[in-house]
């Protein structure tokens, strides 16, 4: 049978890469059983919202989406991490037709069966290799687990997604094989914490392409590594064994690139915050991955103002900044959290002094950045187109994240296309981008 007009569903995605991940899973499923989804609200017979509900602004925007869904649109599913905070969507918008946690394909399917259903059919449904994509066609977020055993005290993620649950890895190759076939050429390595893959199955061996494999973080990145693409890691946790994975960097197996969630510097505070980790050590470590693997970058998130951080333990952390050289640093003002054990805490921080610590910090950063990125001019590297704009191409480098940190520019350049790996020279620098020339 066909029929003539398949069922539309809305979609929005709100929150992080890990999210968006489970958005993708959750299109891939609606277009396999012959759904349409539509980019507006007026042409959509229902809507699905994805949530954050990390930090407060995020709550809020969530709720705001879903009331401005349900206004244009009035059928309205929720899932995502809201949906695991209680029933703040309930009491906000009783109206919603059901409401799920993260990483639920199923619950948000069997929801949207029920208030839409379709009838499937085999001519007109037809779906992409590689599945359907929110990120551009080049680059992807390959999920490897859920949740964290960890539970720093500024943090809700284990009570919103639970323990950490590692997924298969003979199942994470093959998603990460389909993509590269489909024509990804980069895999973004993504969850809650990347080095800890595999703890919680006690590294058992599973398959890929008939070869045994340990669900362990070296042996995924190892084996990541045999692909065609660039493989670039997230959120990893400085355990001991991270430093087994900088060889297959200095190899130029994976990419020279380690993101590294440090959080503060002060001994006191990271003990405060329950931090999985300490600075001295960090340092040494960072001195060795660069000497085993010169062109390491390393990227960072810290937050400021956490309760019961002294002027000195804020002095501490800039101390640290100027000694460990990071090349990518993010930094949030310490936010209160609903559910977080540091609500609790004594000693908080007014926001102006708030304020004030973050402007300080990321001066000291934008310097260190700045002089990094002057020592590039001059030089020749490989980089990776995204787009245009209105002066050329948008590309990055080996040590650019997509979305996190700065781009190369190649001005004058508009033909390029998205997803190629160009070579250029670089021609200016500031605070956290490049400029560059097309090298012919």
């Amino acid at each position: 049978m066909t029929h003539s007009s398949p069922p539309r569903v809305g979609f929005i995605s709100l929150g992080c890469p890990k999210a968006l991940v489970d958005s993708e899973r959750i299109l891939t499923q609606l277009r396999a059983e012959g759904y349409d989804i539509v980019p507006d609200y007026a042409g959509a017979d229902l809507v699905v919202v994805n949530t954050c509900g990390f930090i407060d602004a995020a709550v809020e925007e969530s709720l705001d989406t879903i009331g401005e869904a349900l206004q244009e649109n009035g059928k309205v599913i929720v899932t995502g991490c809201l949906g695991a905070k209680g029933d703040i969507v309930q009491q906000s918008h009783p109206q919603v037709l059901a409401v799920t946690g993260p990483h639920a394909l199923e619950e948000v399917m069997t929801a949207v069966h029920k208030h839409l259903p379709a009838a499937h059919d085999p001519y007109t449904s037809l779906i992409p290799p590689g599945g359907i994509k929110l990120t551009p066609r080049h680059y992807a977020y390959l999920k490897i687990s859920e949740g964290c055993n960890h539970r720093c005290r500024f943090c809700i993620i284990p009570a919103l997604r639970g323990d950490l649950v590692s997924r298969p890895v003979g199942e994470v190759l093959q998603e990460a094989e389909n993509l590269v076939q489909a024509g990804v050429k980069e895999l973004l390595v993504v969850s809650q914490d990347t080095s800890a893959y595999g703890v919680d199955v006690k590294y058992r061996t599973d398959f890929w392409g008939g070869r045994p494999v340990k669900t362990r973080f070296t042996e995924l990145a190892a084996a990541l590594g045999s692909l065609d693409a660039w493989v670039r890691l997230h959120y990893v946790y400085p355990y001991p064994h991270v430093d087994e994975v900088i060889p297959l960097m200095a190899e130029g197996r994976i990419v020279p690139y380690l993101d590294i969630p440090l959080q503060h510097a002060s001994p006191k505070i990271l003990k405060s915050m329950k931090r999985p980790a300490n600075s001295e050590n960090v340092l040494r470590r960072i001195e060795s991955w660069r000497r085993d693997c010169p062109d390491i970058t390393l990227r960072s998130t810290f937050i400021v103002g956490f309760p019961g951080e002294t002027a000195q333990d804020f002095t501490e952390l800039l101390e640290f900044l100027k000694v460990a050289q990071l090349d990518r640093v993010g930094a949030f003002a310490y936010s209160p959290v609903e559910g977080a054990a540091a609500n609790d805490l004594t000693g908080h921080i007014s926001e102006d002094e708030k304020q004030d610590r973050l402007q300080e910090f990321m001066e000291v950063q934008a310097e260190i950045s700045a002089s990094k990125l002057a020592t590039k001019v001059g030089q020749r590297m490989t980089v990776i187109v995204d787009g245009q704009d209105e002066h050329g191409s948008i590309t990055r480098r080996q040590a650019d994240a997509p979305e996190v940190d700065g781009v190369v520019y190649v001005e004058g350049e508009f033909d390029l296309p998205a997803g190629e790996f160009v070579e250029v020279e670089i021609t200016n620098s500031d605070a956290y981008d490049l400029y560059a020339r097309l090298v012919d």
